[in-house]
């Protein structure tokens, strides 16, 4: 009779504990223990570099550790998925990237940004077309006209087969009146492989960001054409758009924070808040400028809309290149 009252204390002692430990986060209380972000992406690279800087900076806002964790593989879309698909209590955020615009329509996942909470928008690089120092053109329009003539014989690369700069380059062929297959594209393992095609005249233009490029032109060694964005960048004033050259296209490669679709409106909200600070703070600013990111802040709001745009841009690119295979 000892044992029983004995063991029915304990397991009430025990229910009282968990439900204790289970209760509600509230505002206050959040967070209560460490924050994953997920970085879709490899060590090392822009997108890891960008992760790591924001769990820094929201460690010290949260007073709580914040973690980064790279979950990479199918093109972005594993660490996408991994965030989609975690528990939407706020500890588990996701630097997405501009591939969660496009896995959907070529077939990759079914994921969207429909499946997550968008918190803010940090970055968007324009992509630029790029040629050796020495090349023959000196505008967007005179590469063009060679396109036209010679179709199928001049090579481009810049990223992946189906990776965002071969999709830039797709859609501003189609801008100019171009088929896609115009050029010939050269699949690379990123830019840092193609300007070494493009020094070595293995190929004949790049499609990369600016900053990409910007040490070899610094140096001498390659020159941009023009660059793939709505007005000239900040950073490089002196480079024209492809606008102002006559050809009405802009693509841009982005980053930003996102939650599991369903976050409570409150862990949003301090979330939201702490991240406009370190957007506004001077040390954010100093990180990008040092890494050569632009700077593209939008709120949720204004982020969210962008998604939805960007999937109407991307839409007829997919499918005009041929990599359109849609998951539902």
């Amino acid at each position: 009779m000892k044992f029983l009252k004995l063991t029915t204390l304990t397991l009430l002692t025990i229910s009282i504990l968990s439900a204790c430990n289970s209760q509600p986060e509230t505002a206050e209380s959040y967070p209560s223990k460490a924050i994953t972000i997920v970085c879709p992406w490899s060590t090392g690279g822009g997108t890891d570099q960008c992760s790591r800087f924001w769990a820094d900076q929201l460690q010290q806002k949260l007073g709580s550790p914040v973690i980064v964790q790279n979950k990479t593989g199918g093109s972005g879309a594993i660490g996408h998925s991994a965030v989609a698909r975690a528990k939407p209590d706020g500890y588990t955020l996701g630097m997405v990237t501009v591939e969660l615009s496009m896995v959907q329509q070529m077939g990759i996942s079914p994921l969207t940004y429909r499946d997550f909470t968008c918190l803010m928008q940090i970055n968007a690089d324009a992509a630029a077309l790029v040629v050796r120092k020495d090349a023959k053109w000196n505008t967007v329009q005179e590469f063009l006209d060679d396109v036209k003539s010679s179709p199928e014989k001049l090579k481009m690369s810049g990223t992946a087969s189906g990776g965002i700069w071969d999709l830039a380059r797709v859609g501003m062929l189609q801008a100019a009146g171009l088929e896609p297959n115009s050029t010939i594209w050269v699949p690379s393992q990123g830019a840092g492989p193609a300007i070494l095609q493009l020094l070595g005249n293995h190929i004949d233009a790049l499609c990369v960001s600016v900053p990409e490029a910007m040490p070899q032109v610094t140096a001498g060694e390659l020159k941009v054409l023009g660059v793939m964005a709505d007005l000239r960048l900040q950073e490089f004033p002196d480079i024209p758009t492809l606008k102002e050259q006559g050809v009405d296209w802009s693509a841009v490669g982005w980053r930003g924070l996102a939650l599991p679709k369903e976050t409570p409106e409150f862990i949003v909200t301090v979330l939201q808040k702490h991240c406009q600070e370190i957007a506004d703070s001077n040390e954010f600013k100093e990180f990008m400028k040092t890494q050569g990111f632009a700077v593209v802040v939008r709120n949720s709001t204004e982020f969210t809309a962008f998604l939805e745009q960007q999937e109407s841009q991307w839409s007829p690119v997919i499918q005009a290149a041929g990599y359109a295979n849609k998951v539902d």
